[in-house]
């Protein structure tokens, strides 16, 4: 079929499509034979570029190849004008002994579900718009990334063979855990001045990885030494950057051994050595990136599985935005797993600023270098000493020998830049962290310097406005609280009308915080949804649909959306105002508890509606008006405590309403007892509300509530109500420790249930007991004051800087990197 043209193998010319005229120049396409198994591909039909133009964006054209009936290679062509009229030709085939991730299309490595954030964002923020910035980053990822090509040997087949039996036998479970351990050793063994290879190999590296989670710690410890030259190259691999985060993770399992820290601390300290020399290159790497973080973590001693590490914003740390936590004596979200090692972190976080400052206005707005300056600040949270020193370097600032006197820790023409830069999608998810773990010193500064009287602008922006929340999240006093009233409390209106939603929820949980403009902030609000002739019998379902309201062609004759997702930021405003006091909300409560029974009921289904109820409910609003609402729901108990979501809902009003309701409640929750205890929830809704007892002995079971509800009136009556932390009108049930598990299940339920990644599923704790609180007296208060006293009486040591690149106590290193 025309073979005889191509035997001598020469390139043909085709000429463009007489129509094709979006160049002035002739453009002329190379068609490369590309050559497999003897075999020639003729080019059987090409496309007319006029056609392919559009088809794909911009200026490349698709020239489609078909070898004898079977083969078919796509060659991406980009056309370049200019005098020169270079060709640029994309998209060849590499070497097999190059590129092994193309051998079996299928094969790739899946990110797992919510798997490396660098990948993705979590609130789905689009790229910034300064397109200045993102092509100097680019350009310079490309610079970094064009330092590091490795030239990769090709591995024998005896080798490959060699790690394929291993494979073969591991996956036959014909090994016992002595004999594993041997040859795991003499695999790794195997790979020694080799190591580049062997890891990067799709293939071998699979089976590198069982051997690296199977290993004894020696023989960890003597790959990562002797592999320490190399690491950086492994890391920015594909398949390397596994091996490297199955190495890491090894050692992170054989810390529960004391004696074992010498020899990791050791290990860790080559590997570091190697990635000051050249850190920018792994840094702007998307998988150097997350390694270079998980190495981070190990060092500080956090769990390397946390969702920081991942990208993924906190839950922990949303509800914490939001006063969704009842306690805030676990304000650090990290878990430490382990001492870790502080001189190892400081040695190379300090060599990577240290040759990072010329090129930090890139590495800001690059992704990956942004993570890792992220994960960097956020390990560092309450070491205030330190980060004075940090957040100026990495905000772009020259001086930071200043950095204790206030005044003088953000330059004029820096916060310029900065302001500028809040609409980079990176920047801003750094931003974010800054303003989370910066001081309070450095936190007025940027506040006055950088954000003041530009609230509004930046809270339009589609990056910017999460950093207006997170700064609104971490405002310190009133007076801050008053600066950002007066300049967003005229516009809540156009805020929820832009679709900005977000700011407003934030600033009404920092108001209710703060305690500064509670009224102001309801009244604005409602004022921001009814107009002055209208009534506002109407805020709680236009809160519940804000969207759909904001978006309708005509407000005044909008009505209910049935079946129509309700809205959760909108919910999240609802949720913030129970919280205040019932005397500034009336109009909430008056619109919320007049909805009709239908639409009460289609609430409580919803799970973000569900979750207003149970706020409401929650609230110091009279009792009357709660068992106004339950009324509502009855002959729909059983329907919703089948539903996750609606199960909470059945006992929030379980708690708040009277003995005659409880009693209603029992009785429905008892015909669907058999689908109940199929669910996961059912049987310790049961169990809560004592339906065996009911069903068994009712007369008894409503004695025993009556029970309660005597005991917890002598308590408000002896303590008070309303100036204690329980709701007016729930009640005590069945000992103390219901209650702090009451609280401690409603904040981990609200705060899995707010992220903002989807199926994170709710759960609750049995048997939760409080052991933070003593009723004995102030024994537990006297030993801690007596730790604060020892604490302070001992004499001040003199800190060394932290960027100085010092290991402490480590003579050996005696290499100091200051900046």
């Amino acid at each position: 079929m025309g073979g005889a043209c191509y035997k001598n193998k020469t390139l043909d010319i085709i000429k463009p499509c007489p129509n094709f005229k979006t160049h002035k120049n002739l453009i002329q396409i190379v068609l490369l034979l590309l050559i497999r198994d003897s075999s020639i591909i003729h080019p059987r039909r090409v496309l007319s570029l006029s056609h392919a133009s559009s088809i794909f964006p911009l200026n490349t054209q698709t020239v489609c190849f078909a070898s004898s009936g079977i083969l078919m290679v796509s060659v991406q062509i980009i056309a370049i004008t200019g005098s020169s009229r270079k060709i640029a030709l994309m998209g060849q085939r590499e070497k097999s002994s190059n590129n092994h991730s193309s051998r079996k299309r299928g094969m790739g490595r899946k990110d797992q579900k919510g798997g490396r954030g660098f990948d993705r964002d979590s609130n789905k923020r689009n790229q910034s718009n300064d397109s200045a910035n993102v092509k100097a980053a680019s350009k310079k990822q490309s610079e970094f990334e064009h330092q590091n090509q490795f030239v990769r040997k090709e591995i024998d087949p005896e080798t490959s063979k060699y790690f394929s039996e291993i494979a073969n036998l591991f996956d036959s479970n014909g090994v016992d855990l002595e004999e594993r351990s041997v040859i795991c050793g003499n695999a790794l063994e195997e790979t020694r001045g080799r190591e580049y290879e062997i890891a990067t190999d799709y293939i071998i590296s699979h089976v590198l990885q069982t051997l690296l989670e199977g290993c004894e710690l020696d023989q960890l410890c003597s790959f990562l030494r002797n592999s320490a030259s190399v690491f950086p190259a492994i890391a920015m691999d594909k398949s390397g950057s596994h091996v490297a985060e199955s190495a890491l993770k090894s050692l992170a399992t054989h810390l529960e051994n004391p004696d074992a820290y010498s020899v990791i601390e050791e290990a860790l300290l080559s590997i570091c050595k190697v990635i000051v020399e050249k850190p920018l290159e792994m840094i702007c790497n998307c998988h150097g990136s997350y390694v270079l973080r998980t190495l981070l973590s190990l060092c500080k001693g956090v769990s390397v599985e946390t969702t920081e590490l991942r990208g993924a914003k906190s839950s922990k740390a949303l509800a914490k935005r939001l006063n969704l936590k009842t306690s805030h004596s676990d304000e650090n979200n990290l878990e430490f797993s382990h001492q870790g090692f502080p001189d190892v972190f400081s040695y190379l976080l300090s060599g990577i600023l240290s040759c990072s400052r010329e090129d930090m206005k890139y590495l800001q707005v690059d992704q990956c270098s942004s993570l890792v300056l992220q994960t960097a600040l956020g390990l560092m949270v309450k070491q205030d000493d330190e980060l004075l020193e940090i957040i100026p370097l990495v905000l772009g600032c020259n001086n930071s020998a200043n950095g204790k006197e206030e005044g003088v820790l953000i330059e004029t023409d820096v916060a310029k830049e900065i302001l500028e830069s809040l609409k980079d999608n990176s920047f801003s998810h750094l931003m974010e962290v800054i303003l989370e773990v910066a001081p309070e010193s450095l936190y007025n500064e940027l506040f006055n310097k950088v954000f003041k009287n530009s609230l509004y602008d930046l809270s339009l922006d589609r990056s910017a406005n999460f950093v207006i929340q997170a700064l609104i999240s971490h405002a310190k006093n009133q007076e801050q609280m008053g600066l950002i009233w007066e300049e967003l409390a005229p516009r809540l209106k156009d805020l929820l009308e832009q679709g900005k939603s977000g700011v407003v929820t934030f600033l009404l949980a920092a108001s209710q915080r703060l305690q500064s403009h509670e009224h102001k902030c309801c009244e604005a609000l409602a004022d921001a949804l009814c107009s002055k002739n209208e009534t506002r019998i109407s805020i709680a379902p236009r809160l519940l649909f804000l969207d759909n309201y904001f978006y309708s062609q005509d407000k005044s004759t909008w009505e209910w959306a049935p079946g129509a997702k309700m809205h959760l930021m909108g919910c999240l405003i609802l949720q913030e105002i129970f919280k205040f006091s019932s005397e500034l909300i009336q109009p909430y409560i008056t619109s919320l508890t007049s909805m009709k029974p239908e639409y009460t009921v289609e609430t409580a289904k919803d799970p973000s509606g569900a979750r207003v109820i149970e706020a409401f409910l929650a609230s110091n609003a009279a009792s009357k008006q709660k068992r106004r609402l339950i009324i509502k729901l009855r002959g729909h108990f059983g329907e919703l405590s089948l539903h996750k979501s609606g199960s909470f809902t059945v006992e929030k009003c379980f708690d708040a309403c009277n003995v005659a309701l409880r009693e209603a409640i029992a009785a429905e929750l008892l015909e669907v007892k058999a689908d109940l205890l199929k669910t996961t929830q059912g049987p310790y809704l049961l169990r809560k509300l004592d339906i065996d007892g009911y069903a068994s002995r009712p007369e008894q079971w409503k004695s025993r509530q009556e029970a309660k509800q005597s005991t917890y009136n002598e308590f408000c009556s002896a303590f008070g109500s309303s100036k204690s932390n329980f709701p007016k009108n729930t009640f005590v049930s069945d000992a103390s420790e219901d209650a702090p598990q009451d609280v401690e299940v409603e904040s981990t339920r609200r705060e899995s249930d707010h992220r903002p990644t989807s199926g994170v599923k709710r759960h609750r704790e049995e048997h939760a007991k409080d052991k933070n609180v003593s009723f004995a007296g102030g024994k537990g208060t006297k030993q801690k004051k007596s730790k604060t006293s020892e604490a302070t009486d001992k004499p001040a040591t003199k800190k060394k800087p932290f960027l100085s690149g010092e290991m402490i106590g480590k003579n050996r290193y005696s290499n100091k990197l200051r900046i």
